[in-house]
């Protein structure tokens, strides 16, 4: 609109320039060098214009002779450019997708169509990398640190695939490098960081974060925590050799971070050894209102050395009274009431962490308590039977590796401060197993057996059939011949096995209906069914078992008789007269 607006603007001011000079005719005569012009000023303005512009012609068609070759050559190589930065953007959407294919492509076209581009090896350097050529990979990275700008992006590149390859030398020398080029790199500083401390160069990583902090790369009060860390390393690694190097460093350490526990109890440690009980006093103080810890208590009860039981009884409840609900604080007093065989104490320490869930720690002070009070060792078998299955305790973790002892360094990931005091994550169990039943003792009444369902579990008791009816006094023997015609599958019912307690009387045998007999042998009472007669171990068991004196084998009886008791329903018929039915795991 503003362009429109313009044109017609100046085409009215043309228009009136010309109506202005129209309306005021005029003549113009020039006299020079002998050369007399006389004309009107409206054709003298029009030969003007006329003149410019065949001028500017002129001046353009030089321009085109001048510049020309130039020109065509700029136009192809902007047409060049054009076309390779196309090809480059199809390689870094290919290598972004990983089509490993595609990016090899876009980035020979992207080196043939330009030349000195940087992202061009870039493309190059990623397509190998997708490729698994690490050879090409790391040649791109080095031609990289070649060009000043692309120096940083090609010791990334190089520290990566030293990384891979495991070449510490080579990855520690990128880092250094990078660190040098550009101190306020995130990533250089970083992994320097972490080598140092993974190597232990406890000041050269103390020398790396203060840069670090200059450099803004963390905030301050993550750099505190970290120089108190590296300070307790410090303090950790000389309280042995130099124990008055190692208490300034953990004072220092603990005035940075109060909450760092290893810190307050390498200083409270060494005061105490001192003799320094005020001191030990209020660092334990100070740092258990931040991080309860059993390492504290302990310390706290034995702060002043050649106290007797009591007195650290009496110091570790004076803990307790700072925060009276922590739980740490209840097992500190436990302890030292332990020490100073103060049972009643030490129990009523313990009785609000016993009644709720107890951890493993409370369940083995809670079996020392009873060994040492009364003795029982049935109280003390149940706690530590508790103990085995009760909750874990707090304990130094860090990537899942679990610790007694807290470290400055990770040993799985190498971070620096990676150590935490909480519960450690519980792994999954594999589900319970139902107890299995006890054995039935020989007082025990036993379970009758149903017929048609043999007792697979003893494969020596074979099942036995008694006879039809049983007899007080006699019992008829049993025809023990086999019989041709039964086939092998043919099975037999399990007799079931007589009570313990008491025989039945024989009397209810003689009330057996006759359809009950008439069903047990299908149609045929008084048809036997041939069946294997039990071994005289088998039935001397059984009649002993029972209690049955008819069961035993007489004089004048055959060796393997037995009665039936009266609910057996009695033999089967032959396989043939029967129908074809298969019972229990037959």
């Amino acid at each position: 609109m503003i362009r429109v607006a313009l044109y017609i603007l100046l085409v009215g001011a043309i228009a009136f320039g010309a109506a202005w000079l129209a309306d005021r005719p005029g003549d113009l005569v020039v006299d020079w060098q002998g050369w007399h012009i006389e004309t009107s000023v409206m054709v003298a303005a029009v030969g003007v214009i006329a003149i410019v512009v065949v001028l500017m012609i002129l001046w353009t068609l030089v321009r085109w002779l001048l510049h020309g070759p130039s020109a065509v050559t700029g136009f192809f190589k902007g047409r060049r450019q054009t076309r390779g930065y196309k090809a480059l953007s199809r390689g870094m959407i290919a290598a972004g997708a990983g089509d490993a294919r595609l990016a090899r492509h876009a980035s020979k076209e992207a080196h043939k169509l330009l030349r000195d581009e940087p992202l061009a090896l870039l493309l190059d350097a990623q397509a190998a990398q997708l490729s698994g050529d690490r050879k090409a990979a790391t040649k791109a990275f080095e031609t990289m640190t070649e060009r000043p700008d692309t120096e940083l992006l090609g010791l990334r590149g190089l520290y990566i695939e030293a990384q891979r390859a495991g070449d510490e030398e080579t990855a520690r020398a990128c880092i250094e490098r990078a660190a040098a080029r550009a101190p306020g790199l995130a990533w250089a500083a970083g992994a320097l960081l972490e080598i140092q401390t993974r190597e232990g160069d406890w000041e050269a990583a103390l020398a790396t974060v203060e840069r670090n902090a200059e450099h803004r790369l963390i905030d301050k009060k993550a750099a505190k925590r970290l120089r108190a860390v590296l300070l307790t390393a410090q303090a950790m690694a000389r309280e042995d050799a130099d124990p008055e190097r190692a208490l300034a460093l953990a004072l220092e350490a603990h005035k940075l971070a109060p909450e760092l526990v290893p810190a307050a109890v390498i200083a409270a440690r060494q005061s105490s050894a001192t003799g320094n009980t005020r001191q030990t006093t209020r660092i334990v103080e100070k740092t258990w209102r931040l991080s309860p810890h059993p390492d504290l208590a302990t310390i706290y009860a034995h702060a002043r050395p050649g106290d007797s039981g009591r007195d650290r009884l009496k110091r570790a409840k004076a803990l307790l009274d700072k925060m009276p609900n922590n739980v740490e604080g209840r097992i500190g007093v436990a302890v030292a009431a332990i020490d100073a065989r103060d049972w009643a104490e030490a129990r009523a320490a313990l009785e609000p962490l016993a009644a709720a869930q107890p951890t493993q720690r409370v369940c083995l002070l809670m079996a020392d308590i009873a060994e040492g009070e009364t003795g029982d060792a049935g109280k003390v078998r149940e706690w530590l039977a508790r103990a085995v299955r009760a909750p874990r305790d707090p304990a130094w973790t860090a990537d899942g590796y679990v610790s007694e002892t807290w470290a400055p360094v990770s040993p799985i990931s190498g971070h620096l401060d990676a150590f935490e005091w909480k519960v450690p994550v519980e792994a999954l169990s594999a589900p319970l197993e139902a107890p299995e039943p006890e054995p039935a003792t020989e007082s025990a009444p036993m379970i009758e057996a149903q017929p048609g369902a043999p007792d697979t579990e003893s494969p020596e008791k074979a099942p036995t059939v008694e006879p039809e009816t049983a007899q007080p006094e006699t019992a008829e023997p049993i025809d023990v011949t086999p019989q041709p015609e039964a086939p092998e599958e043919t099975t037999a019912t399990a007799a079931p096995a007589v009570e313990a307690e008491e025989a039945p009387p024989p009397e209810t045998s003689k009330k057996r209906p006759a359809k009950a007999k008439e069903e047990a042998t299908d149609g045929k009472p008084g048809e036997k069914a041939a069946t294997p007669a039990p071994e005289p171990a088998t039935a001397a068991a059984i009649a002993a078992t029972a209690g049955d004196r008819s069961a035993e084998p007489q004089a004048d009886e055959h060796p393997f008789a037995l009665d039936r008791a009266p609910d057996d329903p009695g033999p089967l018929p032959p396989d043939e007269d029967r129908p074809k039915k298969r019972f229990g795991l037959f």
